[in-house]
């Protein structure tokens, strides 16, 4: 019965009533702005980009199974830099809106495209609102407030906010033109399975990369003695590198899919820190 409710609404949808127009998109825009205000460690910004969201979705759903499952599909893991995540939450917006107008859609490539997009632009963003421009507005800023200026920190707002501000209304559209136009054409060529397959592998890409460069196993211990002594960590990376940070890795993606919780497992992977240092085994 649901599910007849559901193709119903979807027909409804496709008659071209409920499609997303500039209001829709502005209230994602300033929606936006609460990226990091509910970071969390487990899934870091997912409860604002679903919060984002959620305007879309009330728009394009009306039974609260289509609601439900929209919102579930927006608290997986969410992070990339803030300024410029409507790029992404306009794509997430064209795509719900192509879901909600038929019944072949792959919900599961909405957040593919997100896990693939998320590594390449944090990488693109960082360096530049962080890297560069906060740089850039510090300077300005700094070399008038330490004459007494009351200049320096206005441009020091203004240099860093309006390019920011303007790139983060700018790309809320651009993604939502992207995903109506480009992904509606390779949709129709059959071509979104493929692009679907490529984000995830781009997605574990990223994730192997961010696992080899931020999980830090040192083991001290060394086999033989004196000059030809060899160091346990570059036999076991010499064999393959980074396995230790993979096996760690592997072991807490075991817990989790037990079913243990995140602060048990932060507890668990403290006392493994604490022991290890003790006994002379971890470093």
């Amino acid at each position: 019965m649901m599910t007849t409710t559901s193709k119903e609404n979807k027909i409804l949808n496709a008659q071209g009533d409920k499609n997303i127009t500039k209001k829709d998109l502005m209230k994602v825009f300033w929606r936006s702005f609460t990226m990091e205000w509910s970071w969390n460690y487990e899934r870091q910004s997912n409860m604002s980009y679903t919060y984002a969201m959620i305007p879309i979705i009330n728009k394009l759903y009306k039974t609260t199974k289509d609601k439900s499952d929209a919102l579930k599909r927006h608290l997986e893991f969410f992070n990339t830099t803030p300024h410029i995540s409507t790029l992404m939450l306009g794509i997430s917006t064209a795509m719900e809106e192509s879901n909600a107008k038929s019944d072949g859609f792959d919900t599961s490539s909405i957040n593919n495209v997100k896990v693939g997009l998320m590594g390449p632009l944090a990488g693109i963003g960082d360096s530049f609102f962080w890297g560069t421009l906060r740089v850039i507005a510090t300077g300005i800023g700094t070399s008038l407030a330490l004459q007494g200026n009351i200049l320096g920190p206005i441009l020091f707002l203004l240099v860093f906010n309006v390019p920011h501000i303007l790139v983060r209304y700018l790309f809320m559209f651009w993604g939502y033109k992207l995903g109506a136009g480009v992904l509606d054409k390779i949709q129709k060529s059959g071509l979104m399975e493929s692009l679907t397959y490529g984000a995830a592998i781009l997605g574990l890409m990223v994730i192997g990369g961010m696992t080899a460069e931020m999980v830090a196993v040192n083991i001290p211990l060394s086999i033989g003695s004196g000059d030809s002594a060899m160091p346990v960590a570059d036999i076991l990376n010499g064999i393959v590198p980074g396995i230790l940070s993979l096996g760690f890795t592997g072991f807490i993606y075991t817990l989790l899919g037990k079913g243990f919780k995140t602060s048990t497992i932060l507890v668990i992977i403290a006392l493994i820190g604490i022991l290890g240092a003790f006994f002379g085994v971890l470093a």
